[in-house]
């Protein structure tokens, strides 16, 4: 059994894409690098779920041969998702955590894998379950905080997971055939997931998306909690830093049409999301 190669090319996606800090100043230095490994396994095991290339058998594969990694500590052959698999069990192992928040991720991936619809609202919740929600979960017990957080994080992540759902909505079915927008709450409208390839939102789909933003609202209401619980400061400014993010981006689109465009915060809107969130923070 050989262990795969320690050095290899960073995943497509960096943290500087996503709607929320990775790792960012605001955490304890010391605490940095193990966010960093998570975060790169992780995004390393998203791009083979996205893949346009790989069949949904060979995702699979590999995908559960990250997870055989993360549980046993090696692996067969040399690929470079293997090698994050292994550098994230060491830290986990030095700082005495579990590797099941990544393991939970996985099986989102292995559900993205095999284009597995979302056909309701509690399919979105629950594919949320695993897609996000363990990556809050993860930032809490690396920071030593009560699972009394956990709740709150969850609808912060589950926020989050939507909303980038939400933006992507359109790329989303037509590069991967891959549906997020709940599949009954379409067929009520009268629509079928092709209504998201328009060149713009009708009438009847855009009620469905503002549904969807309905179900954010009141988790970014049980997510604005987050902050008052931590009592790490510095998790304590993250944390309200994303929850100001989302609760700004779930309003940007109910005013702009991500079928017509993609929708995302300005730099100058996430600067103002920081100041805000940093300023909350502070305060407990």
């Amino acid at each position: 059994m050989t262990t795969a190669a320690a050095a290899s090319p960073p995943p497509n996606r960096t943290a500087t894409t996503e709607n929320f800090p990775v790792g960012s100043w605001l955490l304890p230095a010391p605490l940095r690098p193990t966010v960093a490994v998570f975060y790169r396994l992780a995004r390393a095991a998203d791009d083979i779920a996205d893949s346009a290339t790989l069949d949904a058998e060979t995702k699979t594969a590999r995908l559960k041969a990250i997870d055989a990694a993360l549980v046993s500590g090696a692996a067969e052959g040399d690929a470079p998702e293997l090698a994050y698999a292994l550098d994230l069990k060491r830290h986990f192992e030095e700082r005495g955590l579990s590797v099941e928040h990544s393991r939970h991720l996985l099986q989102a991936f292995m559900a993205d894998a095999v284009n597995r619809p979302c056909r309701s609202w509690s399919d979105l919740l629950a594919y949320c379950r695993y897609s996000a929600n363990p990556v809050g979960r993860f930032l809490l017990e690396l920071h030593g905080e009560s699972r009394d957080t956990w709740p709150a994080s969850d609808a912060l992540c589950t926020s989050l997971q939507i909303l980038n759902h939400l933006q992507d909505c359109k790329d989303d079915y037509a590069k991967l055939t891959r549906l997020y927008v709940p599949l009954d709450w379409l067929t009520q409208a009268g629509l079928t997931p092709r209504a998201l390839l328009a060149a713009a939102a009708t009438p009847p789909l855009r009620a469905v998306l503002d549904r969807v933003l309905d179900g954010v609202d009141q988790l970014n209401q049980r997510a604005a909690a987050l902050p008052r619980g931590v009592a790490n400061r510095g998790l304590r400014m993250e944390s309200a830093v994303i929850v100001s993010v989302a609760q700004r981006l779930a309003a940007k689109l109910r005013r702009g049409d991500p079928i017509a465009g993609r929708v995302a915060l300005s730099k100058w809107e996430k600067a103002g999301a920081l100041i805000v969130g940093v300023a909350r923070g502070l305060r407990r």
